[in-house]
């Protein structure tokens, strides 16, 4: 007698589901096993790099580039034409106020000026016969008032000769430096040519475009520094010299003129990168800015306390390219996280990596430059 046995019939569905649950399972089961089997996986420290919070002075500042340009600059023209007979100065030669540069042909106004003596004279003594004359009621007096404004005339060509010939030695107005001549010895030149291009090269200006949220900050007076491109490695003192009250609606932005000293190297139309200090601060707390947290919301970085990242709110002030100021939040001395703080929670442990950090904040440089205002 055979019996039968009935099974449960299952649908395609029905046993694919059947499948997922039992590999769920399985996941499961392996998970919690590993977990028991190392229980100290979740809690491994993270290696991290610190810097100490540390007091050192800092400074605020605004920074901008601008060309360097002459204090004085003058395009020497011809006031007169004439044949250059000669070219006494070359490009780069340093010339006085005064100091002839060309001398034109001066035979022309030379004759001028013997012309119109003679027309003088000849009326100084007509008008002196004319005074006696008219003293013996001679001559009436409106001859001898004719004789007087012809004389005024003559002088006035006279002078105006003398002139022109001392036009023909062409002068520079200002000290400095010949920096281009256009012509040559036996050129002709005509009246009102730029002939020679005179720089005052002692003193170097840098005009700055500076947005109007610094107008309050920005004064004539204030300290200011540069480096250029072409002086690798130097750095060059200077002033605000002047700073202009208006602001141009165009741009946004007020004209603030700094001077430097040339020193004898700078040179005109170099490029400079230019910070003027508005602020002072000689005892501030700063951390490395590479602690600051990326958080859009709040300025925050971690602070190293029993062996843990603790996410500490700060206050910020100034700012360079490589401090923060900390106005509220940190104390001296405490530690914060530079490198590894991306795969960090609050409350993660950690493990410090010595690179000495804290040893190279303590002995950064006494100065800073900032672009930034304070928060």
């Amino acid at each position: 007698m055979s019996r039968l046995f009935s099974y449960p019939s299952f649908s395609r569905g029905g046993t694919m589901l059947l499948r997922a649950s039992l590999v769920a399972l399985l996941l499961g089961a392996c998970k919690s096993g590993d977990s028991d089997a190392n229980p100290a996986a979740t809690n491994e420290a993270t290696p991290v790099e610190v810097a100490e919070a540390v007091r050192r002075p800092i400074a605020a500042s605004y920074t901008g580039t601008a060309a360097l340009e002459p204090r004085a600059e003058s395009q020497v023209i011809a006031k007169t034409s004439g044949v250059a007979l000669d070219v006494l100065v070359e490009e780069g030669e340093k010339v006085g106020a005064g100091q002839p540069l060309v001398r034109l042909d001066p035979d022309r106004p030379r004759l001028a000026v013997a012309q119109t003596e003679a027309q003088m004279r000849k009326l100084e003594n007509n008008f002196r016969r004319a005074e006696q004359l008219v003293a013996q009621q001679l001559i009436s007096a409106n001859e001898v008032d004719q004789l007087r404004y012809d004389l005024a005339n003559a002088r006035a060509q006279y002078n105006l000769a003398q002139l022109e010939l001392s036009y023909t030695t062409v002068t520079s107005p200002i000290a400095g430096v010949v920096a281009s001549r256009s012509i040559k010895t036996g050129n002709f030149v005509q009246i009102n040519t730029p002939i020679i291009r005179v720089v005052d090269t002692s003193r170097l200006e840098a005009a700055l475009n500076i947005p109007e949220r610094e107008l309050a900050t920005i004064r004539a007076g204030q300290p200011a520094s540069m480096q250029v491109d072409a002086l690798p490695g130097r750095n060059f003192s200077g002033v605000v010299d002047r700073v202009a009250p208006v602001v141009d609606s165009g741009s946004g932005t007020f004209r603030a003129v700094c001077a430097f000293d040339s020193d004898g190297v700078l040179q005109p139309g170099m490029f400079g990168r230019i910070r003027v200090d508005y602020d002072q601060r000689a005892d501030a707390l700063v951390v490395p800015r590479l602690a600051l947290l990326d958080d859009q919301n709040e300025a925050a970085v971690y602070v190293v306390r029993d062996g843990k990242a603790v996410r500490t709110r700060v206050a910020l002030g100034y700012t360079d390219e490589g401090w923060i100021e900390i106005r509220s939040g940190l104390s001296a001395g405490d530690k914060v996280v530079t490198a590894g703080k991306m795969a960090l929670r609050d409350g993660s442990a950690v493990q410090v990596v010595d690179t000495g950090a804290p040893a190279a904040a303590a002995t950064a440089p006494a100065t800073a430059t900032v672009a930034e205002t304070p928060s």
